[in-house]
């Protein structure tokens, strides 16, 4: 997407102006870690709108789906792979700031993670899962070829006629960060490379995010920084498509 037609301005959060905002997400060098009911504090002059969305996530067992949630959340990674049995339930903050407003808005994420063993067995468990939700992460492992190729049957087993106004995003998993060095591409054990990447891109008009590396390393903001663009790109692609529907902004709804 073009810089001019982005509706959210990028790393903005991290910018002095969004300063304040941060400081309501994190706690002692550490993101913070809200329940159910809580919510960022923040004092009345800096109020802001709370959006909320709902994020269901697909992928075949072991792509990472919860360590996805904790990497995006800035909290551990579980060191071993474990099948999530049923649905897991996180919530997250994610304050970012419109073009058209002076005002920023404070994203309130709930992702919802459900082992693919579990959705495979029990048939009411993907209803659940998209029942008044507002997007669906594709997600494979840049470590795994197969998790990639099979994202067309993927998507295809999860969409249906009725979700036509549900954001889809691809989420790459286990990605190398750094940028790789002249000639080189990814790493020597990925399984998939940028140029599968960018034919997939085309061909399906959907853009693929990268995540990976570890959260916490450096501290709260170094982890900011490593999940900011993944985080304003889900956001960026959830308020568009808001805007679009009410036809504040032009354009078609986005994928």
């Amino acid at each position: 997407m073009a810089e001019q037609d982005r509706a959210l301005e990028p790393g903005w959060l991290l910018s002095p102006a969004g300063r304040p905002y941060l400081d309501s997400i994190v706690h002692k060098n550490q993101r913070r870690v809200f329940g159910l009911l809580e919510r960022p504090a923040l004092p009345p002059a800096l109020a802001v709108p709370i959006v909320t969305y709902k994020l269901f996530l697909a992928g075949r067992s072991g792509v990472g789906k919860t360590a996805l949630v904790a990497w995006l959340g800035g909290t551990p990674v579980p060191p071993a792979h474990h099948e999530t049995l049923g649905i897991e339930a996180t919530t997250l903050f994610w304050p970012a700031k419109p073009r058209a407003s002076g005002r920023p808005v404070l994203f309130q994420l709930h992702f919802w993670d459900c082992g693919d063993g579990a959705l495979r067995k029990f048939e009411h468990l993907l209803p659940a899962c998209k029942e008044e939700a507002d997007a669906a992460l594709f997600l494979f492992s840049f470590t795994d070829r197969a998790s990639f190729e099979e994202l067309p049957v993927l998507m295809g087993r999860v969409l249906g006629p009725g979700d036509r106004d549900l954001v889809r995003m691809v989420v790459g998993t286990k990605y190398p960060f750094g940028v790789p060095l002249r000639g080189f591409d990814l790493a020597p054990h990925a399984a998939v490379t940028e140029g599968d990447v960018r034919a997939f891109e085309g061909t399906w008009g959907l853009r693929v995010l990268r995540a990976g590396g570890t959260p916490g390393a450096g501290g709260a903001w170094a982890g900011l920084a490593r999940v900011a663009p993944v985080l304003d790109a889900l956001v960026e692609g959830l308020w568009r498509r808001d805007q679009v529907t009410a036809g504040v902004t032009p354009g078609d709804t986005p994928t």
